[in-house]
């Protein structure tokens, strides 16, 4: 709690600089662009949040949400199926997609970082193949308006995606903080060894966490679809993982395991967005956002590692 009351106070100090310098970052357009970067950064951010605490990771997310979004396009655009559909199609696959890693995880005990490494790849080299590595775009979106409005849409004035943000962060604050599996979660992350020795069984716990993510991934994806508007197989979504680590570990995640919180991910995903604007602001070339990133996260790191050797 101390941390992520910390990082929200960084974060309240960084907007009104940010106001000091711009005072147009204020302005309602802005603030509805910052708060729908930070609904679909969000969502996707608090998934591998959740496979951090049990001490994993996942790097495949944004080769991932290429590889859904030409799947989604192609069940939109040539084939014209139906959208409810076409979102049902999209969320399976990517419920599959976490319930596969997961197995390799949990099942076959191969680390965290090469079994997403290999998703990383092999997504990204379908989406490449399937697009005939070929951007394919949504046009106006004929057909399938709705569903393009949960991207750029607004409700009183809201963002649609800062508001599933909102819902799905509810949810996963109570499964995380007050459930039975949300304790399992967290004590798996520290010791999964002596939490298997209590007869729990530690495989389904990291087996849905990597569930969760992949959904979560494929809600974003369509979200990122639409907000793009079209898929560039190469380069669509590409080091987003990055963002959801990033944010995850700001948050109060540890790379070790066992620590982390909801709320704590959501304002990771809100300030690391500000940090953006701030460096555009500063003029700092947008080819160094990732050296900031990068740097973020190492700091975060080193701080982590001190206070753990204080305690």
């Amino acid at each position: 709690m101390k941390k992520t009351i910390g990082l929200f106070i960084i974060f309240i100090l960084l907007c009104i600089f940010l106001t000091i310098m711009n005072p147009r970052f204020l302005s309602v357009t802005n603030l509805q662009n910052l708060a729908r970067v930070v609904g679909m950064f969000g969502i996707f951010s608090i998934g591998v949040g959740l496979v951090i605490i049990t001490g994993g990771i996942d790097l495949s997310v944004g080769s991932l949400f290429a590889f859904l979004g030409i799947v989604l396009y192609f069940l939109l655009v040539p084939w014209h199926i139906p959208w409810p559909l076409a979102v049902i199609v999209v969320l399976a696959a990517a419920l599959l997609i976490g319930l596969f890693h997961g197995f390799l995880v949990s099942k076959l005990k191969i680390q965290p970082f090469i079994a997403t490494l290999c998703g990383m790849l092999i997504y990204r080299g379908l989406a490449q193949f399937m697009a005939s590595d070929a951007t394919k775009g949504f046009g106006y979106s004929e057909g399938f308006e709705r569903l393009n409005q949960l991207s750029t849409g607004t409700q009183l004035g809201v963002p649609m995606p800062f508001i599933l943000l909102i819902v799905i962060g509810f949810a996963a604050w109570i499964l995380l903080h007050q459930s039975v599996y949300g304790r399992y979660l967290l004590a798996v992350g520290r010791n999964e060894q002596g939490v298997r020795y209590s007869g729990i069984n530690t495989n389904r716990i990291i087996l849905f966490a990597y569930v969760i993510s992949g959904f979560l991934s494929g809600i974003s994806a369509i979200l990122l679809a639409f907000y793009s508007n079209a898929i560039a197989p190469s380069s669509h979504g590409s080091f987003y993982e990055l963002y959801a680590i990033a944010a995850a570990v700001l948050g109060g995640c540890s790379l070790r395991g066992g620590e982390g919180s909801i709320v704590g991910i959501i304002v990771g995903a809100a300030l690391l967005q500000v940090l953006q604007n701030l460096v555009n602001l500063l003029g700092i070339p947008s080819s160094l956002n990732y050296a900031v990133m990068g740097g973020v996260i190492l700091t975060s790191v080193v701080i982590d590692q001190v206070v753990k050797r204080n305690k």
